[in-house]
């Protein structure tokens, strides 16, 4: 998910802020119970829910686990670039395979998580496919052995 703060958006105030963290402890949570804990109607946490997806300022997902549905590889891949960061991000955010594109400062200008269903695929989306796209000046790929931890639940500010 990009976020991109609309210029003049309001902060969150504090309801919108306990509604994401109850969705980030548990997304099928009932809107009903999350009314109940903040002190809202069904239909008014249905608003704010809807206003906070529509705002890119959240969305409600399945987390899964790729390895467990098929997919073989999970890698980061590190991207230096030569010439403006953003065109190469956006170009390579639009791959089918890539699930997260953070630009970044230090030895990479990019950090590119994929998912990929063989070391085949893995070699012709670097490759073929990443290497290709101008002003990619090199990669390093570090494959995932396992998952140790990922979590999405760091609350709100």
């Amino acid at each position: 998910m990009t976020r991109k703060r609309i210029p003049g958006q309001a902060p969150l105030d504090e309801v919108s802020k306990a509604i994401i963290e109850h969705l980030q402890q548990d997304g099928r949570r009932s809107y009903a119970s999350i009314g109940k804990e903040v002190g809202l109607s069904e239909a008014a946490v249905r608003q704010r829910v809807q206003r906070l997806i529509d705002g890119g300022i959240m969305q409600v997902v399945a987390v899964t686990d790729p390895l467990e549905l098929g997919f073989a590889r999970q890698a980061m891949i590190g991207i230096r670039v030569n010439g403006p960061v953003e065109p190469v991000a956006e170009a390579i955010a639009a791959f089918e395979e890539v699930d997260y594109v953070v630009v970044t400062a230090g030895a990479y200008d990019l950090l590119v998580e994929v998912v990929v269903e063989s070391d085949e695929s893995l070699l012709q989306l670097i490759s073929g496919t990443i290497r290709t796209v101008p002003g990619v000046a090199g990669t390093e790929t570090f494959m995932y052995l396992r998952l140790q931890k990922q979590s999405y639940a760091w609350g709100v500010r």
